[in-house]
């Protein structure tokens, strides 16, 4: 290659190199290095002279030059020249300091081409260097950084003239004045200490290994005199921490004797420098080698520095880290070395201070002694070994902070003596304590709040620290074990510790398995012995409540069980066994619940079985006794947790029962009742339960300790109460009393069947009596309740014996007197709810009650029920009570609705008939038909469960009418239909139910399952659906089964009360009331004629307000059964309805449809009509714009709009099959002539614009389809979206060759039919509907089944017409219809040739083709006759083909270059062995390779089909090979390596074509897509790379240097970085 392109490329890259676009300015570096690697000394030259050439060029350009060179020297400096080394030393001196002024970018590249150099010839460096540093003379700034630099970058080389360089240097300090002389000269006599230390450290490699310290140590002592003196104080603060961190480098060079004298001025030097200067980290590096090189040398003097060393470390150990920025922790960890140091030699004063420092006042201050006292524990352990009790005994101070951040440094310091065995101390409790405190701290924030203070420390972190503490503790430093066991057990019980408990649990755990295992005597706890542990009855006791929580206080309960388990044989020995055996299964509950899903009752049964069995095992009643009375004492600890407390009751109520000391359960009883807090309701209801447990093994005892405690002072309002009741002197007298009247209750319900029932009226009614005239609400509660357990506890005993319960009746009064004084239209109490529960309880009982007693219990509570608010109705506040939240209402509500059902059952349980039933139903009756929703949900409800109730308990002993039957249908059938869900569901059970009981008055069997009425079962959830249509199937079903289950006797009065709901509040249930009646008439209105005439006049004038969809369905439907006999008046009605047609209207043409004749009629009358009157009428857009619009005319689109409604009847199914060929003809051409076509505008409806013309035919066409079953034509075409595409005027064709695709695919057989319907439209003078035809056919010539149904010709015929049609629409489809014939029928392609080849050639000659549509179709059409086309038939027209596609190659439109492409892979079949042919595929591979990478991905497949199927005409069977491996379509290509591969083939197979092939490349350099061009450059560059020298002769390099060059300037950044990249491959 001729070197002036190499230089004239060089030199358009260094023009270059500072291009806008970083990626070509990368590009062009590559390339100059790719050159320079190459050809280092040519490039360095060019480098050189363009420098030399241009001494005004801008730094940032001369920067990147530099560079460049910089790059070059650096990989070739072994094969680079000597003179070329010489004279870039001289050029990068010349550069470096030709500016007197300091320009940093560009003499730094100059400075770091001489480090480079330096790295091999050091010497001729140091002689240029040394030349520009006289003695006496100023240096310039970069040359004393270039020595810096090469101090660091060649240590061995450089470090031997060190002394030289520093005996010139001294003389200069005192003459630099400026700041930045003064930064260069100390950065570089940091440097060059650094560098002979480590020469100093690594003596063995070193060349001149007799070199010393002290060798330096005068000069470097001279340096640091001035630098100490005079630099240190500058006020420019860069220059400050300079100065420092080279004096600290200095220090180890310094001679022992001066650095001591030096000592007293240096570090308070340094140290003063922290308030100078915000870095600090510099400065505390200097710091730590000034201690480090002292404490060394065995400094004296340092001593006399210390207070203001400590004082000024400690200030830098209490800045916060931010863990974000790296220096400020170098800088931490620099401090916490100098204390390390400093704790070497001072330990006693350092400690001293430290521990001094914790008391500040200041809290960083404390949390940098933590830190710093943490670090001496872990990094000095032999120095701190004296200093531990000290410590132990220093750490209190911060333990008591009120700083969470001051403890979490309290826990590391903790956690790092533990692994120094400082817990074992006299102490190490205390720190252990602290631990523990901070494990049970509760949470900063609440669930979804977040801290504002980025360094603040939550309660949450410090505890999840303390967490991991305690465990670390417990696992990892075996020697903690006797410090932690058994100690931990003391902080299970104090309440203050609970959020503890889990960690405390889980290290105990750990610790006991660990003893038990070892068998280690420890691990048995003597608790006598041990004075501050909780007695084993205590911790029994709360690890039990702890469990009845399980998942409290971060989910103790499992932890808590584990342990009570592990302390089994300390506890009690009896136990050991009986717990291995019981609490596995109960963790194994606790593993598969969750909080939620956790049964709570069932749950404490099971541990307070356990404890029972427990105690039972334990057999020793003085344990049991002690027990009682520490778990009595215990109670208090829980007044901040009323649910545990009443476990806790509970469990004193079982541990009573297992008392047998009469005295001590006296005794207990007594504590109880006295102690409780009996203001709360929990509490309250605890100690009752807790009594009532007791009662089982104690009746007489408890009974009597109760009349005792009703008639002590307690409930007297004078001053003893107070005394009595210890300082509870808050408590109303009222509360106590209603935790009496709860104990009475429960007493009763858990004393032993057989002594209780004597005892309730002479002892628990007698006691509770005397309070039912209160008002007190909390009294009120407890009497109900209490009653109700009354009433369950005799339910129990009379299944035994017979009892007459004489005071049942006055019971019910005082409850219904309860009931009546609560506010009507609110509830905020359960008082409504347990009375109901109780009178529920109390119905059973002997005696019944009289008829009008149970019409007035039934009348209070119904009315009182069901009159409230609904449940999401908010109260108004008043001043007494609070307002319940969602939740509590939500639950109140549901009970109290529960409990009025089960007392309607209680009732109907008394008189299970007809009459029985309608005594109950009365009251809920006037309540359906409600205008509020929640009112006629509670009653469809009630009545439901009435209903299910009573067929429950029925039983037939006689044939008896059910009488009710048609009246209760009556009311309850419409509500099915109710706007309100759940009353509609509500409404089909009671149907089902009362159709059963029906049933079962019939005399069917008890098990008997009737299927019509079992399918209630399943409407049930079609009734969830609000959709009008599912509701009105709904109702119909159901009216048929009512229908065939109702006795004809009870019709009539179910068809009156229907004509009552027509009336209803509710106009769902209006619907309801017509669709049954409609239901009825047609099942059963045989036998009620006389009542159809008032019937359908009902319906007309119901008709003409009716705008509901689901009753003009019902309406349009028994109007279409009166109306049958005058279809014609009906039919001629509705075409001359207003259009678009109401919904009526639409119903009615659908309803039509239900007879199959009448729609045969109607089909062919319409098609008819259709075929003969004008689709459209072109109407002035306005006088003024001129241009017209298509407007629909009328009758054909209200006949086409009343077609699809006919044909949505499912029942127009036969006339719709046996028409199909006609009508899909019809509708095809209808929609033809409806594209573009607007509505009629009508005067009087303001809405006619709205109907979509072609859309109605579309739909029509669509249900066509669905009728005639063509399910899989549908199913496509809907996978299509063709409906959409079909009726828009832009995508019409696209639609319409779906459809034909569907067709052709699912519906052949149906074809010729269609074609023969269709053809006649071919010459309709209507443009629109000759393209939907020509779309139609020259779809159908895509497939193979119009040769099976012999339609091949006649649809051929029809394209050949079509091809001279006058709209060049029509010529487009003809011609593609004749290139589908390729793809449908190949095998007659033969038989057409001559017109095929005629057609598609005159297609690609047309003029009159706007957008290349038709020489796109014709292109595309002879690439697909081509592959099947014999070779006779298109041999000689090969090359004329070849010629009319080759200017398509690079057509700006995207599918004609495609289409071109394509084609012209086709051809290659056909001139295989011909040699002109082959210079044609020549001549375009340039064209094809380029394409590759076209834009568009279309034509990048193209090009790869193309270049396939002629890779065998190429001529090389490298190149072939190539085409065929790699270029697949599901392949992606790697271009680059592509081109590169392919070059070397050309190379070697074509040489003789290189220079057409380079011509046609650069040619392309012009293209107008950036790809292409980028491309071009690419293969230009890869070609010039792989060839060899003897061909570049057949290149003119010339022009290609030139077009890169012009490339390089190209407006798209990827096309120069493929410019830049070809010019890295001169070489």
């Amino acid at each position: 290659m001729d070197e002036t392109d190499v230089e004239q490329v060089t030199l358009a890259l260094l023009d270059a190199a500072t291009d806008k676009d970083s990626e070509v300015q990368e590009q062009v570096r590559k390339s100059m290095l790719t050159l320079g690697k190459q050809q280092p000394d040519r490039v360095l030259a060019m480098c050189q002279d363009y420098l030399l050439k241009h001494p005004k060029l801008v730094v940032t350009h001369r920067v990147v030059i530099l560079q460049t060179i910089e790059l070059i020297v650096g990989c070739k400096i072994e094969d680079i020249s000597y003179p070329r080394i010489k004279s870039i030393i001289s050029l990068a001196s010349d550069e470096m300091t030709r500016s007197k002024d300091v320009i940093p970018d560009w003499q730094q590249a100059a400075s770091n081409i001489l480090v480079a150099v330096g790295n091999k010839h050091i010497n001729d460096i140091m002689e240029e260097i040394l030349s520009k540093f006289q003695p006496g003379l100023l240096p310039h700034f970069f040359v004393v950084q270039t020595l810096a630099n090469l101090s660091d970058s060649n240590v061995y080389g450089m470090v031997p003239f060190l002394n030289a360089i520093l005996g010139t240097m001294l003389p200069m300090l005192s003459m630099a004045k400026q700041d930045n002389m003064k930064w260069v000269f100390s950065s570089a006599l940091c440097h060059f200490s650094d560098s002979i230390l480590e020469y100093l450290a690594n003596l063995d490699k070193a060349p001149d290994p007799t070199v010393r310290k002290d060798t330096f140590s005068s000069e470097i002592y001279a340096a640091f005199d001035i630098l100490f003196n005079n630099w240190l104080q500058s006020r420019e603060s860069k220059l400050r921490l300079t100065v420092a961190e080279a004096v600290g480098s200095m220090c180890h060079l310094m001679a022992s004797d001066k650095l001591e004298e030096q000592i007293p001025k240096l570090i308070p030097a340094i140290l003063s420098l922290y308030k100078k200067n915000n870095e600090h980290y510099v400065i505390s590096k200097s710091l730590c080698q000034v201690l480090d090189a002292s404490v060394n040398m065995g400094s004296r003097v340092l001593e006399t520095q210390l207070d203001s060393l400590l004082f000024a470390l400690h200030h830098q150990v209490s800045v916060p880290v931010d863990y974000s920025n790296p220096p400020t922790i170098k800088n931490h960890n620099e401090v916490l070395r100098c204390f390390s140091l400093l704790a070497n030699s001072f330990p006693d004063r350092l400690v001293l201070f430290v521990l001094q420092k914790m008391e500040n006042s200041n809290e960083r201050s404390r949390v940098g002694s933590l830190a710093v006292l943490r670090h001496l524990i872990n990094s000095t352990t032999s120095t701190m070994e004296s200093k531990k009790l000290l410590i132990v005994a220093s750490i209190r101070q911060p333990m008591a902070d009120h700083s969470n951040k001051v403890k979490k440094h309290v826990v590391q310091v903790i956690s790092a003596m533990a692994h120094h065995g400082y817990l074992e101390l006299e102490g190490g409790e205390l720190l252990v304590r602290f631990i523990v405190q901070h494990c049970a701290l509760h949470d900063t924030y609440q669930r979804g709040q977040r801290p504002t203070d980025p360094e603040e420390v939550t309660n949450e972190a410090l505890r999840m620290m303390c967490d991991n503490t305690l465990h670390l503790l417990t696992t990892t430093v075996g020697r903690l074990a006797d410090v932690l066991w058994p100690k931990l057990l003391y902080y299970l019980t104090p309440p203050q510790y609970s959020n503890a408990t889990t960690p405390l649990c889980k290290s105990l755990i750990v610790l006991g398995n660990k003893k038990k295992n070892n068998q280690e005597p420890s691990f048995n706890i003597d608790f006598t012995q041990e004075v501050n542990l909780p007695s084993p009855q205590t911790l029994m006791v709360r690890l039990l409540v702890n469990a009845a929580f399980p998942f409290n206080s971060r989910g103790h309960g499992a932890p808590s069980l584990s342990l009570l388990q592990i302390l089994s044989v300390s506890i009690h020995p009896n136990t050991e066994i009986l717990w291995e055996k019981e609490i596995p299964p109960l963790l194994t509950v606790l593993e598969e619940s969750s909080a939620e899903s956790l049964d709570r009752k069932h749950w404490n049964e099971k541990l307070l079985k356990l404890l029972s069995k427990t105690l039972a095992t334990i057999d020793d009643d003085k344990w049991v006794c002690r027990l009682a009375a520490e778990a009595t004492r215990y109670l208090s600890t829980y007044n901040n947790a009323l649910e545990e407390k009443s476990f806790l009751y509970q469990c004193i109520g079982v541990t009573l029962q297992q008392c047998f000391n009469k005295e001590v359960v006296k005794k207990q009883l007594q504590e109880i009742l006295l102690t409780a807090r009996h203001n709360d309701a929990v509490e309250r209801e605890g100690v009752a339960m807790g009594v009532g447990l007791c009662a089982n093994s104690h009746l007489e005892g408890t009974l009597a300790k109760l009349d005792e405690f009703g008639k002590s002072d307690a409930f007297k309002k004078s001053p003893s109460i107070f005394n009595l009741l210890k300082e509870r002197n808050d408590v109303e007298v009222e509360k106590v009393k209603s935790t009496l009247i709860l104990c009475y209750g429960q007493v009763a319900l858990n004393a032993p069947p057989e002594k209780i029932l004597n005892r309730i009226d002479q002892d628990i009614l007698r006691s509770i009596s005397k309070h039912f005239n209160t008002k007190d609400l909390t009294m009120k509660l407890s009497l109900i309740q209490s009653v109700g357990l009354i009433a369950k506890a005799i339910s129990e005993c009379v299944k035994k014996q017979g009892y007459i319960f004489s005071r049942k009746q006055e019971l019910i009064n005082v409850m219904l007197d309860f009931i009546k004084a609560e506010p009507a239209d609110s509830l905020r109490t359960p008082v409504r709810h347990l009375v109901m529960i109780t009178c529920a309880n109390l119905m059973p009982l002997d005696p019944p009650l009289s008829e009008n007693e149970s019409f007035d219990l039934l009348k209070v509570c119904v009315n009182s029920v069901f009159s409230l608010p609904p449940e999401t109705h908010t109260p108004e506040k008043t001043k007494e009570e609070e307002i319940l939240d969602p939740k509590q209402r939500k639950t109140l509500y549901k009970d109290t609705l529960a409990a009025l059902h089960e007392l309607m059952k209680s009732l109907l349980a008394g008189d299970p008939t007809p009459e029985g039933l309608q005594s109950v139903f009365k009251h809920i009756e006037t309540w359906l038909s409600s205008v509020q929703d929640h009112e006629r949900e509670r009653a469809v409800t009630a009545t439901a469960h009435i209903l299910t109730y009573y067929l429950d308990i029925l039983t037939v002993k006689n044939m008896v009418s059910f009488h009710n039957l048609g009246a209760l249908l009556g009311r309850l059938s419409p509500r099915c239909s109710d706007p309100h869900p759940a009353v509609r569901i509500a409404a089909v059970d009671c149907i089902y139910t009362l159709l059963y009981i029906q049933l079962r008055y019939e005399g069917f069997a008890l098990d008997y399952k009737d299927e019509a009425v079992d399918s209630l079962v399943a409407l049930k959830d079609q009734l969830e659906n609000p959709d009008h249509s599912v509701l009105y199937k709904t109702c119909s079903d159901l009216t048929k089964v009512m229908s065939k289950r109702l006795p004809q006797q009870q019709l009539t009065t179910l068809v009156f009360m229907l004509f009552e709901g027509l009336v209803d509040s509710q106009t769902n249930c209006c619907r309801a009331s017509s669709v049954i009646l409609n239901t009825l008439l047609k099942n059963r209105g045989g036998g009620l004629q006389e009542l159809v005439p008032e019937m359908l006049e009902v319906l007309h004038v119901r008709l003409q307000s009716i705008t509901e969809e689901q009753v003009r369905v019902a309406a349009g439907q028994t109007v279409l059964i009166l109306a049958s006999q005058h279809l014609q008046t009906v039919v001629n009605t509705l075409v001359n309805q207003p259009l678009p047609h109401d919904s009526w209207t639409s119903e009615m043409w659908m309803a039509l449809g239900s007879d199959p004749i009448v729609a045969n009629q109607i089909m062919e009358m319409v098609m008819e009509k259709l075929l003969i009157l004008a689709p459209y009428v072109d109407k002035k857009e306005s006088m003024i714009r001129g241009g017209t619009t298509k407007v629909a005319t009328n009758q054909p689109l209200a006949m086409t709009c009343g077609l699809k409604e006919l044909l949505l009847n499912g029942q127009s199914q036969e006339p719709a099959v046996s028409l199909f060929p006609q009508l899909f003809s019809c509708l095809t051409v209808r929609l033809g002539a409806s594209v573009g076509v607007s509505a009629p505008k009508d005067n009087n409806t303001k809405h006619a614009a709205s109907v979509h013309v072609a859309g109605v035919a579309a739909d029509a066409l669509r249900i066509l389809l669905a009728r005639a079953q063509l399910d899989e034509v549908t199913k496509r075409l809907d996978e299509e979206n063709a409906w959409d595409a079909i009726k828009e005027e832009n995508t019409h064709i696209t639609g319409v060759t779906l459809l034909a695709r569907a067709m052709s695919k699912h519906a052949g057989p149906r074809l010729p039919a269609i074609v023969e319907c269709l053809c006649p439209s071919l010459n309709n003078i209507y443009e629109c509907q000759r393209i939907t035809v020509t779309a139609f056919f020259s779809e159908l010539l895509n497939h193979h089944v119009v040769t099976e149904l012999m339609l091949i010709d006649v649809l051929m015929n029809n394209m050949m017409e079509r091809i001279s049609d006058p709209c060049c629409t029509v010529r487009m489809l003809a011609v593609r219809g004749l290139g589908n014939i390729a793809m449908g029928s190949p095998e007659k392609v033969n038989k057409y040739a001559k017109e095929l080849l005629a057609a598609m050639s005159s297609g690609m000659e047309e003029k009159d083709d706007p957008g290349k549509l038709i020489t796109l179709e014709a292109m595309s059409g002879l690439s697909k006759v081509l592959l099947y086309l014999d070779k006779k038939n298109v041999h000689l027209l090969v090359v004329y083909i070849f010629m009319k596609i080759k200017p398509f190659l690079e057509s700006e439109n995207d599918e004609i270059r495609c289409a071109s492409i394509h084609l012209m892979g086709n051809l290659s079949k056909f001139g295989s062995g011909e040699p002109v042919f082959k210079d044609q595929i020549h001549n375009v591979l340039v064209s094809l390779l380029l394409h590759l990478v076209d834009p568009n991905p279309q034509v990048v497949k193209a090009c790869k089909y193309a270049m396939r199927v002629c890779a065998p005409v190429v001529g090389s069977e490298q190149i072939t090979a190539m085409f065929q491996n790699h270029l697949h379509d599901d392949k992606s290509l790697h271009y680059g390596e592509f081109i590169n591969d392919l070059t070397k083939y050309l190379i070697q197979d074509f040489p003789g074509m290189l220079n057409f092939y380079h011509i046609s490349v650069i040619q392309f350099f012009k293209s107008n897509w950036p790809e292409v061009r980028a491309g071009a450059a690419m293969f230009i560059g890869f070609l010039l790379g792989n060839l060899p020298e003897e061909h570049f002769s057949h290149l003119n390099m010339n022009t290609i240097t030139k077009g890169l060059v012009m490339l390089l300037q190209d407006p798209d950044p990827v096309v120069r970085v493929k410019a830049a990249e070809a010019m890295g491959r001169f070489h």
